[in-house]
């Protein structure tokens, strides 16, 4: 069974279109079906020239997530530490274990943290594993810390739940202020945070195969884990003189940079009072590079390494710009909500939100922007049927994060991050994504008041 299951993985993965090919197929189906339901050409056009470019700063978000992640991750204390947590396991499961744990923690207090760090998570672990001559598929152990890192949809970064919980937001006279309390710090919401990671811990104990492939048959990956390439902080002689010498190789600089950035912090979460958020996190970064990094020179240095592992998601943000484009901008998206609505009873109305929300998932990258488009229709339905829009938000989170890992939308960046092709992780995915989605969905229909 588990050979069998393994094989399904690996294979699943290879009928797995380029993620930039999927989203042309994905912006042509949209385009058609708006047009066979009803929307002038024109306003699919319209539609696809509003959505290209919507998404250009998160595109850019995104990317310096990459390229930062990878100068800090290059760093000698990132990999102390990282390596330091991997050599602790002694066994197989317990290196399986202790590397989803520590993915799940990283996804409940950022999400930005999962799916920059999580897949280096796996790497180190990997090779540590590797040494020990503990039988480790990397593949698979990847998928696994990716899928992990998905308890951030009801961790402190769940962009829906700080979103309603907010005064002014949109929804506000439809269903009220929803206090955390009553969305991601309830108890099912806490069990479903709980129980995901241990239940993923069993299921890849069962299905990860005993003739694995080894972070050894990935030679980018092992690279990433052995830095052959020079270390960002690494003396490389300069050519610069004087002053501009002294810029570069002086720690006063990057001191001042880091100054100016903690400033930026203090003023986003004291003066302010804002939360945590996708800027704050990149400056985070950022300034854990320059510290870290500890010159200009060595900064510029590893972002010119970082920025080889953001190239697969720079074009692909934009095209999945039109697709969303495409489901918010023509009826599209709401007959899809609606269809589901009309078939909608108070004992299925976590399993087909939770449905909804993976198909508009597959096209909205953005869980803020998801619970935009479904929002008032879940809030509407919750009502029809006597549920509360609490019940709403949390069964739409499940499937908006099925959604994420079934899409190549984010697995190319965790596979860009550990240097491998996305196919490679991809159908461990979808069974990961199934028990996903059937833990949550049990939770929030027999254990919600």
């Amino acid at each position: 069974m588990r050979d069998r299951l393994t094989a399904f993985a690996r294979v699943a993965g290879s009928f797995v279109p380029d993620a930039t090919a999927m989203a042309v197929l994905m912006i042509a189906l949209l385009a058609g079906a708006a047009v066979a339901l009803g929307d002038p050409v024109g306003a699919a056009v319209d539609a696809f020239y509003r959505g290209l470019w919507m998404l250009l700063a998160f595109a850019m978000q995104m990317s310096l997530v990459l390229v930062l992640s990878a100068v800090v991750s290059a760093t000698p204390v990132f990999r102390r530490v990282v390596v330091a947590l991997a050599r602790v396991p002694r066994t197989r499961h317990q290196v399986i274990a202790l590397a989803i744990l520590v993915a799940a923690g990283l996804g409940y207090l950022y999400w930005g943290l999962a799916v920059a760090l999580g897949p280096l998570v796996a790497v180190h672990f990997a090779r540590a594993a590797e040494e020990k001559g503990l039988p480790i598929d990397f593949p698979c152990l990847l998928a696994a810390v990716t899928a992990a890192g998905s308890v951030w949809m009801y961790g402190l970064s769940s962009s829906p739940a700080l979103l309603v919980a907010t005064p002014g937001h949109f929804l506000e006279k439809t269903t009220g202020l929803m206090p955390l309390s009553s969305t991601i710090w309830s108890a099912p919401a806490l069990l479903y945070v709980v129980a995901y990671p241990a239940l993923l811990i069993v299921v890849v104990r069962l299905v990860m195969a005993r003739s694995v492939q080894p972070l050894s048959a990935f030679p980018k990956a092992q690279r990433l884990a052995l830095q052959e390439h020079q270390d960002p902080g690494a003396t490389v002689a300069s050519s610069a003189t004087g002053i501009a010498r002294w810029s570069e190789e002086s720690r006063v600089v990057p001191l001042l940079l880091a100054g100016f950035l903690v400033v930026w912090l203090w003023h986003h979460f004291v003066t302010t009072s804002a939360s945590l958020d996708l800027n704050s996190m990149v400056t985070i970064l950022l300034l854990g590079a320059v510290l870290m990094t500890g010159t200009m020179s060595a900064l510029t240095r590893g972002l010119q390494h970082g920025v080889q592992q953001a190239w697969a998601v720079i074009v692909l943000y934009n095209l999945y710009g039109g697709v969303a484009g495409l489901l918010q901008y023509t009826s599209v998206g709401a007959r899809l909500a609606e269809a589901f609505a009309s078939v909608t009873t108070a004992g299925t109305f976590p399993l087909l939100t939770a449905l909804a929300g993976t198909v508009v998932a597959l096209f909205v990258p953005s869980s803020g922007g998801q619970w935009i488009i479904q929002g008032y229709l879940t809030s509407q339905t919750a009502a029809a049927v006597g549920a509360t829009p609490q019940l709403g938000l949390l069964s739409l989170c499940i499937g908006d994060q099925m959604g994420n890992l079934i899409s190549p939308f984010w697995l190319v960046v965790a596979a860009a991050i550990a240097g491998i092709e996305f196919r490679t992780i991809f159908g461990y995915c979808l069974l990961f994504a199934g028990l996903w989605f059937a833990t949550g969905v049990a939770i929030f229909t027999f254990l919600s008041g």
